[in-house]
């Protein structure tokens, strides 16, 4: 099963391409997606989809990254659609509750650019090693150096926080196990028993992230990892073909900004 931040080694164009490439393209989908109305969402939609067909993933790999995130989203989108002031749509207003043509709209193309940008960060982790995003990243971040910040430890803290997506997901499925396996119950019918269901979860859950932190911290230390400047065995060396690249996401970023 794919999750989010989880490599999927496959052999495809996406796979090879530098990953500053694939984080210059990840960031300029993004920033597209942010300003496009429901035509550009659907444009952005078929870039999202033919980027992931030319790395060999399947529709379905994507859409499982999303899951975990599902439940936020429908919150989000009942917010909007009942909390945005316009025009009531029929049958609406029932009593208090009323639903707008304004909030459909807006809960639609707002939850469809969210998630929009969480699959481009999929495509991205499931095309990039850690190692990767941590050397592109920290390519990128070059120039902040010049204010004495160490673009590698930036690089290297965003890479981590990457990295426990899944095994965040991991602790919390099997906490999850557990908890059921004592006969723990997360479906109860009153509020109060929804909140203890999800304080037994969240307790364990905090006490196991918070070990594998320190797992993480000793494991660096015991390998002498320090901060500052890093060196690599493989340098990133971008072709012509990767600079054609990114020239062409740049000037396509800026016409839909500006346009």
């Amino acid at each position: 099963m794919y999750r989010l931040g989880q490599y999927v080694y496959l052999e495809s164009p996406v796979h090879r391409l530098d990953p500053r490439v694939k984080l210059i393209a990840v960031i300029a989908l993004s920033i597209i997606i942010l300003h496009v109305n429901l035509m550009g969402l659907t444009t952005a939609s078929a870039i999202a989809l033919a980027i992931s067909l030319l790395a060999r993933l399947s529709l379905g790999s994507v859409l499982k990254t999303l899951r975990p995130v599902l439940p936020f989203f429908c919150c989000l989108f009942l917010l909007y659609i009942f909390f945005t002031p316009g025009r009531p749509l029929p049958p609406f207003p029932i009593g208090p509750m009323q639903i707008t043509y304004e909030g459909l709209n807006l809960g639609i193309l707002q939850v469809w650019k969210f998630l929009l940008l969480v699959a481009a960060a999929s495509i991205l982790t499931m095309t990039a090693t850690q190692s990767e995003i941590t050397m592109g990243l920290e390519r990128l971040l070059r120039p902040i150096r010049v204010a004495g910040i160490s673009s590698h430890d930036v690089a290297m803290l965003l890479s981590l926080a990457l990295r426990f997506m899944p095994a965040l997901l991991d602790e919390m499925n099997c906490v999850s196990q557990a908890q059921l396996a004592r006969g723990a119950n997360f479906n109860p019918r009153h509020l109060s028993g929804k909140i203890r269901a999800i304080r037994y979860l969240a307790v364990p859950l905090a006490i196991n992230i918070f070990r594998r932190c320190d797992e993480l911290v000793d494991a660096m230390e015991a390998r002498g990892y320090q901060q500052g400047h890093r060196t690599y065995l493989r340098e990133l060396v971008l072709s012509r073909s990767d600079y054609c690249l990114i020239g062409a996401i740049i000037i396509l970023s800026i016409a839909v900004v500006a346009g």
